[in-house]
């Protein structure tokens, strides 16, 4: 006989399907991607493409690994309610806003995917620079 747990009674199991066979709507998905709170950041990482280039030949996997890992640019998805406040270590003000594509040491954050895509968790503190198009930026091998 199942037992329940006080506050735990609208906790559904995992789906435990891949993220990109799962059908999300939006709703959902907003849902499923954390809030960051304090003084984080959330970014969005860029896909890794499968090719090098226009040139079709295939990424191995470890290639499209290290891609994802060593990524240094993302775009700023949301900002918790601190982020930049600290007048002493921020004096001129925040550093970048929602929607700026942002440079960060390539292992910054926490990792984490929501429904296929990946997104890191920062500190404020964390971000470098501001890219104004981040077609270009590549991380030197």
């Amino acid at each position: 006989m199942a037992t329940s747990v006080p506050g735990l009674t609208d906790v559904r199991p995992l789906n435990l399907e891949e993220p990109e066979k799962q059908e999300i709507t939006e709703v959902q998905l907003e849902a499923m991607i954390p809030k960051p709170v304090g003084y984080h950041i959330l970014v969005a990482m860029p896909q890794i493409e499968e090719t090098f280039g226009d040139t079709g030949i295939l990424k191995t996997t470890k290639t499209i690994h290290y891609d994802s890992i060593l990524s240094m640019v993302g775009l700023v998805v949301d900002m918790g309610d601190q982020a930049y406040t600290d007048k002493d270590r921020f004096p001129t003000g925040p550093w970048c806003k929602q929607g700026d594509y942002v440079m960060f040491r390539m292992n910054s954050g926490t990792r984490f995917m929501v429904a296929g895509q990946e997104y890191r968790l920062m500190n404020d503190d964390s971000i470098e620079a501001v890219v104004e198009d981040p077609s270009g930026v590549q991380r030197v091998n």
